[in-house]
């Protein structure tokens, strides 16, 4: 054997140097990525082995790409993946239910032997089934070749090789083994009190309706044998009890019952069902293991020999390749309904940025048909960090600022992405500041707790990080929330952190970024983002452009006749 094999993952890689940042749960929540888990698939397990790789991220570029390309192997290839998820699945049987992960085979007799011997050859036949699988010259992803390697490492560091040959060599001898024959010893009443193994045979029994030849000896007196002896070469050991008898017995008296014997139907189904039955098939095992006492010993040496070999870590890749197979399936469904979707590709850049293409919120998929749904384009440059959205009320900001999120977490999760293409530079953090639930700010109040959490989000972002606000300190006044949100904005800033902050307040997009304009400062400025309006019209596109103020609400109040035109009219 070699030393310590790094762990087989499709997902994880290069644990001993990478640091997987664990999100909290608001986030996916917040992004809709909750829900969107019970969509790819009904499992529960499968849902939270989804959301556990969507929450664990990293920042660095490699990972992503690793998970990326493993993932588009496998979305390009369907057979190839359902082959493997069968072969997993059969491994994962063999380690949930087989006998072949017990350490020791003291105590257990040759039946067990040999169904541990024939459960190693079928996880042998199931791993070189794996490799053959993965040699396929289309797989190009660096993580699906390495699983080849490792699976190879697997079958050399574990004698498999030459496990094969010991098992075939074995096989060879139980293969002789055709039949037994047992001996039962009987009371006055036909009820039997000892039996044993009489012989182990090389030749099956050409009729196998014992029972009837039993009943056919006591009907024809003439058939009886005066004696009990057996060949000098024959080993009988006897058992007490007769419990473990009872079914061949029961079937003994449905014969008898069929010959118009009532004496011998009621003789032989009243067999008494005692603990001693119990033993008898660890003492015929016995008896079997002392006959075939030379096939035995090899058996045991077969299986202590490769004792440490463990099918745990190969069944370990189970819930992350089915991670990739439900996203797989789902994908495909969507874009043969006629969705985009793309690869994303990483960026190695030391400056985090971003440039999407034609994006849009998956969630549309379940209210929009594909030529409806509208498409947009965003960039976070070196110069552009943070961008204030505004528009009107249920004009798309908190879908638009959900999407990017969903972006970053599907992209870094290594999967294919709703837009047309998109390029960036993995955070080590999606964190959202969105309104929380009433039970949470029974203590603190709205704007407290706002405040509170905002703090807490703020500091656990860097530079690498995205930060999503939604409506942040909107839950009081317009001139508190337009202070606080002032002073979190220009902290951001400082921080270089990516931000999307949708807002009503078209006064903080419009002061900021004209403040940020006469000022001479190398460091990034903010940028003001609008949903596109055309009067009442909704078209939930977004633009860069100054924030155009109390228009939507003078929109509003002429659709809904609250202008004072209208109502002095009426």
């Amino acid at each position: 054997m070699s030393g310590k094999r790094e762990k087989l993952t499709l997902l994880f890689p290069w644990q001993d140097r990478v640091i997987y940042r664990s999100l909290p749960d608001e986030t996916l929540h917040d992004l809709g990525l909750d829900e969107m888990a019970r969509k790819v698939t009904a499992d529960g397990k499968e849902q939270a082995m989804i959301l556990q790789v969507l929450r664990n991220v990293s920042p660095d570029p490699a990972v992503a790409r690793f998970r990326a390309d493993v993932f588009d192997d496998l979305y390009h290839h369907q057979e190839i993946r359902n082959r493997m998820v069968k072969l997993l699945d059969h491994v994962k049987f063999l380690n949930d239910f087989g006998a072949v992960r017990r350490s020791s085979d003291e105590g257990v007799g040759v039946w067990d032997l040999i169904h541990r011997l024939d459960e190693l050859g079928d996880y042998i036949a199931t791993v070189e089934a794996m490799e053959e699988c993965l040699q396929a010259e289309q797989l190009q992803s660096e993580g699906l070749r390495k699983l080849r390697r490792d699976i190879h490492e697997i079958w050399e560091d574990s004698g498999f090789d030459g496990l094969k040959q010991d098992i075939a060599a074995l096989r060879a001898d139980t293969d002789h083994v055709k039949s037994i024959t047992v001996g039962l010893n009987l009371n006055e009443r036909f009820e039997p009190i000892q039996a044993g193994l009489v012989s182990v045979n090389s030749k099956p029994f050409t009729r196998s309706n014992l029972i009837q030849h039993f009943a056919d000896a006591l009907v024809r007196r003439s058939s009886l044998k005066q004696d009990a002896e057996w060949d000098g070469n024959m080993t009988w050991e006897p058992a007490d009890g007769a419990a473990g008898l009872s079914n061949l017995l029961e079937q003994a008296s449905h014969t008898a019952m069929a010959m118009r014997n009532p004496l011998l139907a009621m003789t032989m189904s009243g067999v008494p069902d005692s603990d001693g039955g119990r033993d008898l098939t660890r003492t015929m095992d016995s008896a079997m293991g002392h006959m075939l006492s030379g096939m035995v010993r090899k058996l045991r040496e077969v299986l202590n020999r490769y004792a440490a070999v463990s099918i745990r870590e190969v069944s370990d890749l189970i819930p992350e390749m089915l991670y990739y197979v439900r996203w797989a399936e789902y994908l495909e469904k969507l874009a043969q309904a006629g969705w985009t979707l793309c690869k994303p590709e990483v960026l190695d850049g030391e400056t985090p940025e971003m440039d999407a293409r034609g994006f849009y919120n998956l969630k549309l998929i379940w209210v929009e048909k594909p030529e409806t749904a509208v498409r947009n384009d965003l960039v976070f440059t070196r110069d552009t960090r943070v961008y204030l959205l505004t528009g009107a009320n249920r004009g798309g900001k908190t879908t638009v600022t959900q999407a990017v999120g969903q972006l970053f977490l599907l992209a870094q999760g290594g999967l294919f992405v709703p837009a047309e293409s998109f390029r960036y530079t993995p955070a080590d953090a999606v964190l959202t500041h969105f309104p929380a639930d009433e039970d949470r700010t029974l203590d603190l109040g709205r704007l407290g707790e706002e405040c509170q959490r905002f703090r807490q989000i703020f500091q656990e972002c860097t530079e690498k990080s995205l930060l999503l606000l939604n409506e942040s300190f909107s839950t009081t006044s317009f001139e508190e929330g337009y202070y606080i949100a002032s002073d979190a904005v220009r902290a951001i800033l400082h921080r270089g952190t990516r931000c999307i902050y949708n807002t009503h307040m078209h006064k903080l997009a419009l002061d900021l970024t004209q403040t940020a304009a006469g000022q001479a400062s190398d460091g990034p400025r903010p940028a003001s983002l609008i949903v596109h309006s055309d009067g009442a019209h909704r078209s939930f596109k977004i633009e860069c452009a100054p924030p155009q103020g109390s228009s939507f609400a003078r929109d509003i109040a002429e659709k809904y006749g609250v202008t004072y035109d209208c109502l002095i009219g009426e």
